[in-house]
């Protein structure tokens, strides 16, 4: 098992913690090194971070609905900074209002998220992707 190391945040304006604890313990528990920048980040903030530690993924959390909103323009950000490859996650209640989750999480993939998590997802179902997609990394396969 290689360097897991991964950023986590709570981006845009928002201050829900709870969830950010709980995912900061789950993944730590899972044998993640967790970089945690705890709420209100901006992508620079969580760009940054995942420069300085060299990581491998940006988790980003989301509850008060304008996710949608603060994540536009991660990935070229990421891309720019030299984090091409980098995996890209998001969850939480990232859109205003009852969506279908099919076209919340097109839009965000659109966006270039690796992967998308709607709200009330359990930790361990990210914990599986994190360990498919490191190993995927690890291995050295394209994405």
């Amino acid at each position: 098992m290689g360097d897991r190391t991964m950023v986590l945040g709570v981006i845009g304006a928002d201050v829900h913690a709870v969830g950010n604890q709980i995912l900061n313990f789950a993944f730590t528990q899972a044998g993640y090194n967790v970089i945690n920048l705890g709420v209100m980040v901006s992508q620079e903030e969580f760009i940054e971070a995942a420069i300085e530690s060299a990581a491998k993924a940006i988790v980003v959390s989301s509850l008060y609905g304008h996710g949608e909103l603060d994540c536009r323009g991660l990935r070229e950000k990421c891309d720019e900074a030299g984090l091409k490859g980098i995996l890209l996650y998001v969850g939480g209640n990232v859109v205003v209002g009852k969506q279908p989750f099919a076209e919340v999480e097109k839009r965000f993939k659109a966006m270039g998220f690796d992967r998308v998590f709607g709200p009330g997802t359990p930790p361990e179902t990210t914990i599986a992707a994190l360990n498919e997609d490191f190993a995927a990394l690890e291995a050295g396969e394209k994405r």
